[in-house]
């Protein structure tokens, strides 16, 4: 199976992007979509410019693996990141089915 989920931390660079982006979450879902009761989109990571990080909610972004266009530095891995990496991986796919379907 192949690793979609970078640690928390890593700094990448995306594709037609001109500023570095810190991955700050995992499964990131789009409010703006939510409150105007649309359909909800999820993403596989949500990030923040680095080396900024959020100023306010606005400076936030949301993106997925197929946008990074290359890894800067990789952040930190344990054991327990290992652990959620392994979760993420099994379950990614199950649950973006059901926010696509409108299930969840």
């Amino acid at each position: 199976m192949k690793e979609r989920f970078l640690p928390i931390g890593t700094i990448v660079m995306l594709k037609n992007g001109t500023k570095e982006v810190m991955i700050t979450s995992y499964l990131v879902f789009s409010k703006e979509a939510a409150s105007k009761n649309e359909k909800v989109e999820m993403f596989e990571y949500g990030g923040c410019a680095y080396p900024e990080g959020i100023l306010d909610t606005n400076t936030s972004l949301a993106f997925n693996h197929n946008q990074i266009d290359k890894i800067i530095y990789m952040g930190y891995e344990n054991d327990r990141y290992k652990e959620i990496s392994k979760a993420l991986n099994s379950e990614f796919e199950k649950v973006k089915e059901q926010i696509e379907s409108g299930n969840i």
